[in-house]
């Protein structure tokens, strides 16, 4: 057992079901293994294998089982690659390289030397959006477009998420469900599938607790390749509304969406991705 979840059992549960999701996933994949600084990063990689490159990074507490509605689209026209983040829940090592350094990089390195790939075009949620953004930051040479959802380190973050899950107690029945869709700004019987999945996860898992780091006005001007930031109007764990002030601002080459009714959890948006992509 490591220290990212909170039983051995609840680690095996997790595995499973996630080795099922891999097991069932829409279109030919390749179970890529690459050692890193950070240790072995797992990597699900789709599509043509001389299609120009696409990095998924997916969110705090997921895995690339995140983008198994987008990548049948995604994978037509690019050679995906859906990275398991270390220290989440997925393939990849337990280590949490520090967020106030340039360790995230300099792993994100490793992934990319270890694919043989120079430069590619960007995918980020959540966390991994703060990842891909410190990435384009620190690494513009290596980052040909760059897609945000709902992305960390732009817009503060929130601590009011904080008092909703605790106002729906976990120690109660259905209330780590009810925290869930408090937090993510899921629909209980739309999102259900989406929703059961966040409740495992946080049934058995120890997320990242530190705030991420915000990035200065400066270094967002530095960035120069396109960039598509999509935020929900909603989110209850960002301030999304100052995320797309900032970018508007801040960003030359920027396409911002805000999406009055959406939360955190940004659903949906795989054409829009797509058509961004291939522009």
């Amino acid at each position: 057992m490591t220290m990212i979840y909170k039983s051995e059992a609840g680690e095996r549960e997790l595995r499973d079901t996630y080795r099922r999701v891999l097991d069932a996933w829409p279109v030919p994949a390749e179970h890529l293994r690459v050692p890193t600084r950070e240790g072995e990063t797992f990597v699900l990689a789709s599509g043509p294998r001389d299609a120009p490159p696409l990095v998924l990074l997916h969110g705090s507490g997921a895995n690339t089982s995140m983008w198994r509605g987008d990548v049948a689209t995604w994978s037509r026209h690019f050679r995906t690659y859906a990275v398991d983040l270390v220290g989440e829940p997925g393939l990849s090592a337990p280590s949490r390289p520090a967020l106030d350094s340039d360790a995230v990089s300099l792993w994100l390195d490793d992934v990319l030397d270890g694919l043989g790939i120079t430069g590619a075009a960007f995918v980020g949620a959540s966390l991994g959006g703060w990842t891909a953004l410190d990435y384009a930051i620190r690494r513009p040479e290596r980052v040909t477009r760059l897609v945000l959802l709902c992305p960390g380190g732009v817009g503060r973050q929130k601590v009011g998420w904080i008092l909703k899950a605790l106002l729906t107690s976990p120690f109660r029945r259905g209330g780590l469900r009810e925290s869930a869709m408090a937090v993510a700004g899921l629909d209980g019987e739309r999102d259900r599938e989406v929703l059961d999945a966040v409740v495992l996860t946080f049934t058995h898992f120890n997320p990242r607790r530190e705030r991420l780091p915000v990035f200065s006005d400066d270094a967002l001007r530095g960035l120069d390749m396109p960039v598509l930031v999509i935020v929900g109007g909603r989110d209850a764990m960002l301030d999304s509304r100052r995320t797309a002030r900032r970018v508007r601002e801040c960003v030359p080459h920027s396409i911002v969406h805000l999406l009055p009714e959406a939360g955190h959890a940004i659903l949906g948006q795989t054409g829009p991705i797509d058509a961004f992509l291939r522009a």
